[in-house]
């Protein structure tokens, strides 16, 4: 599966799927959303939510992927990412893109 955040492929032509998305929402522990909002006092990276978010994206492109499988895609398009806190320490990540399967010259 050919993931690219452009809406094209170089040397490839293909037809358009349809919109595929994956997404999940994430928090951490107690004890970890204590421990960086401590850190929030002296500054710095806040790496267990660094590590949050690297893990939602990563779920997320993964549910993406499967959903464009599904459909016969031989790649997704044109891909973007959002998120938004749900609620403290909660963040909700949605990958989307184009599904497209490629076509014989």
């Amino acid at each position: 599966m050919i993931l690219v955040n452009t809406d094209y492929i170089t040397g490839k032509e293909f037809e358009m799927l349809g919109l595929v998305r994956g997404s999940t929402i994430q928090s951490k522990n107690i004890g970890k959303d204590i421990t960086q909002s401590f850190k929030t006092l002296v500054g710095g990276e806040l790496k267990a939510y660094n590590e949050m978010m690297n893990e939602a994206r990563a779920l997320a492109t993964k549910r993406m992927v499967e959903e464009a499988e599904q459909m016969g895609a031989d790649a997704v398009v044109n891909i973007r990412y959002a998120s938004a806190a749900v609620m403290q320490g909660a963040a909700e990540v949605i990958a989307y893109g184009t599904a497209v399967k490629f076509v014989e010259k």
